[in-house]
């Protein structure tokens, strides 16, 4: 049998790269943290004026309200990234696709997190990005 390859590290999957400023919200993102850390990555808990990206760990519905603080801090390349724990009926990735359009975000990926959690990654349109801060 063949050797299966290592499947990519999340932080990876992210996108992150050194020298970047990321903000992390929620609980149970202590893997990522390090992992961001280890790369290079400041990373804050909480909202500055202006960040590369963030990551939202979402309990519930209500925890997507917070894409409206979000949005206008991420550079205009910049992305949000939900996650969310896999097999919920009361938060599906539906949830959080509508909850990232309502705000006037897209999403453009979706990644497998862990075993418990999936991510989606929410960018503002290309179309919008010259109205917002650069």
């Amino acid at each position: 049998m063949a050797d299966q390859p290592s499947p990519k590290p999340v932080v990876e999957k992210l996108g992150a790269k050194p020298g970047q400023r990321w903000i992390l919200i929620g609980a149970g993102l202590d893997a990522q943290k390090a992992e961001l850390g280890a790369l290079g990555v400041t990373t804050a808990v909480r909202v500055p004026r202006s960040a590369d990206a963030v990551i939202l760990r979402a309990e519930a519905k209500p925890d997507l309200d917070r894409l409206a603080r979000l949005r206008p801090v991420i550079a205009p390349a910049g992305a949000i990234w939900v996650f969310w724990r896999k097999g919920r009926p009361d938060l599906r990735e539906d949830d959080v696709r509508a909850a990232a359009i309502a705000q006037g975000l897209v999403d453009v990926k979706v990644i497998r997190v862990s075993d418990e959690l999936s991510g989606l990654k929410l960018v503002i349109p290309l179309a919008l990005r010259s109205s917002v801060r650069g």
